[in-house]
């Protein structure tokens, strides 16, 4: 398979992980747009109340990054971009 193959399968999964988790963030007033995937890093941006809250580290990283791991082959790590 091809690694453009890979990357666009890999960005596919994770927006379908971002789905699941995105109504928990949006009950709280915020929400996240996947910015781009390459090489196992996840760019996210939190937006809304989740941009501004002072537990968005502990979202990103004890919530989705643990979820994308899980969920999806490949997936190191998860960063905040602005």
């Amino acid at each position: 398979m091809s690694e453009n193959v890979q990357s666009t399968t890999m960005y596919d999964e994770v927006l379908e992980v971002l789905d699941k988790l995105r109504p928990f963030l949006q009950r709280d007033g915020g929400d996240v747009e996947l910015i781009d995937v390459e090489d196992g890093i996840v760019k996210l941006k939190l937006m809304g109340a989740c941009g501004s809250c002072p537990s968005s580290t502990i979202t990103l990283k004890a919530g989705i990054e643990r979820a994308l791991i899980e969920e999806v082959e490949g997936v190191e790590e998860v960063i905040q971009v602005f």
